[in-house]
């Protein structure tokens, strides 16, 4: 199959070289804005260059992957869906959730399957905890515990147009809660500071963030986020249940060191950033894409699965604001 690659950026370029790789691809057609970009890609993956996005929809892609400046997913993936192709958009579908809202609502009217891009969902970790606690092994959960922290901010530039750590970084987070345990949130409270880079804090963002979440069963989960993190890119799970507790991201590659005289664990290089931590599970993922765009299978990860993290970022980032619990139903609005 062709797909057509719009935005070659650090996912972007990450998502051409994983797709160049695998055997369903029989060819790539890209677009940037930065010709050099798309150049390059020409270059490195033995890709066709377009000179817009309708000229890569032109081309006769098979599925469109949308890696481009959050700002046009919204167009990008109403464009593909237009011309009747499938689209895999890295993850959030808008910078705001009204602008969400009017994806999923102009998209009622196709058939075409979009798959949004959380990656946790095709990490062996985090899909062995979810078919732990969907086996009843755990017994019932009463705590879970996730986390994300980034070794070092990103650019100002990415900072200013994120929506905020709850939309851009935690997300992840509120995501993998609802697809490992099955539940729904149903309350947050949400704290945060800046210590850090003086530009999140100029953005009206903050660096490192907590939430606790209640979930529609009691179950309480405990979210960590920080843009700073000396030792390496952390990203964990823990689920504590009645029976039996289980940690996802356990391994010698983890990022802490211990206290505990003797202990040698863990014992290899900290892993250093996202796509380090992640490759296999990119892999996985748009391999799932393709299966999708073959329509052996249906999108496994869709534009409604965002919204739902969106309405715990959006609740939580009033929170924060407000210094108070707010309901997720606080926040939503229909679709």
């Amino acid at each position: 199959m062709r797909i057509g690659i719009l935005g070659l950026g650090r996912i972007g370029a990450f998502h051409a070289a994983t797709l160049g790789a695998l055997d369903a691809v029989r060819s790539l057609v890209v677009f940037d804005p930065d010709p050099a970009a798309a150049e390059s890609a020409a270059v490195l993956f033995g890709a066709k260059t377009a000179d817009s996005p309708e000229a890569v929809l032109a081309a006769g892609v098979d599925g469109l992957v949308v890696a481009a400046a959050t700002d046009v997913h919204p167009e990008l993936i109403l464009a593909g869906a237009a011309a009747g192709v499938p689209v895999f958009c890295e993850k959030p579908v808008a910078r705001t959730m009204a602008e969400a809202l009017r994806v999923a609502e102009a998209l009622a009217g196709h058939d075409v399957p979009v798959q949004i891009g959380f990656n946790r969902r095709f990490d062996a970790g985090f899909a062995a905890a979810r078919a732990a606690v969907r086996s009843g092994e755990l017994g019932a959960l009463h705590t879970v515990r996730s986390t994300t922290l980034d070794p070092a901010p990103p650019p100002a530039a990415y900072v200013a147009a994120s929506g905020g750590i709850f939309r851009d970084c935690a997300v992840h987070d509120f995501d993998a809660v609802r697809w490992v345990t099955g539940r729904e949130v149903r309350e947050v409270y949400a704290a945060g500071g800046n210590r850090g880079a003086g530009y999140i804090r100029a953005a009206g963002d903050a660096d490192t963030t907590g939430a606790v979440l209640t979930l529609d069963d009691g179950t309480l989960a405990v979210i960590s986020n920080s843009r700073h993190n000396g030792r390496g890119h952390d990203v964990r799970m823990e689920l504590h249940g009645f029976a039996d507790s289980l940690a996802v991201g356990l391994d010698d590659r983890l990022p802490l060191r211990s206290a505990e005289p003797g202990a040698t664990f863990p014992a290899g290089t900290p892993h250093d950033f996202f796509m380090d931590r992640f490759a296999a599970a990119y892999r996985a993922e748009l391999t799932a894409f393709t299966e999708v765009v073959a329509g052996t299978r249906p999108s496994p990860c869709t534009v409604a699965d965002a919204l739902e993290a969106g309405w715990i970022a959006e609740a939580c980032a009033l929170s924060l604001a407000e210094h108070r619990p707010v309901t997720v139903a606080e926040v939503r609005r229909p679709c």
